[in-house]
């Protein structure tokens, strides 16, 4: 037997549920690598999107405080938003910011894309670092969200954290990227190496 582990083999997928864009429903017929076949592995399509930490001039951290009906409370997140079918990643985080806070920054860093769902992919979180970001504009989100622009250091991001005020784990995820310099260096050596 060997010590390779090996994908599976996607041998069929018919649509359950089509929202598009917003949310796909797939069963796909799989084949594992010992043989065994799975009929109905259910996979999620939702819009790939960018979260960003941005830095402003003076090093305060861009955040929003918005409502997020998933964990159905408002929340201290970075700024992020769907990246558009075709459009470029990072295209998407410049619009994005933008709109959502009216920063504009001219140094980013790709941190890479990782996957949301483990097993049922969801959407793809294209994390980015922007520095030196300027406001350049009011808002212009035309979203649902109504959302509040904070300005924080990186010692009152940890004790949001510590009194729980985020709510959804990709915010997690950049928060502990960006204040452990090894990891957020070796995720933007990753994200070089696959372009």
């Amino acid at each position: 037997m060997s010590d390779e582990q090996k994908p599976w083999d996607v041998l069929g997928s018919r649509d359950l549920l089509d929202a598009s864009p917003y949310l796909k429903v797939r069963a796909e017929t799989v084949r594992l690598p010992d043989g065994r076949m799975v009929e109905n592995f259910y996979q999620l399509d939702q819009p790939d999107f960018a979260l960003m930490y941005v830095e402003t001039e003076d090093g305060k951290v861009v955040m929003l405080r918005t409502y997020k009906h998933g964990p159905r409370r408002v929340s201290l997140t970075f700024p992020a938003g769907a990246i558009e079918p075709g459009e470029d990643p990072l295209a998407a985080a410049k619009r994005e910011l933008l709109e959502e806070t009216g920063y504009a920054a001219d140094d980013w860093t790709a941190l890479g894309g990782f996957v949301v769902g483990a097993n049922s992919k969801g959407s793809t979180c294209h994390m980015f670092h922007a520095k030196g970001a300027r406001k350049v504009a009011e808002p212009d989100n035309g979203d649902l969200e109504d959302m509040r622009i904070e300005l924080h250091s990186a010692r009152e991001l940890i004790d949001a954290a510590a009194n729980g005020d985020y709510a959804v784990l990709p915010v997690i995820a950049m928060l502990g990227a960006m204040l452990l310099p090894d990891l957020r260096e070796g995720l933007g050596m990753a994200a070089r190496s696959t372009r």
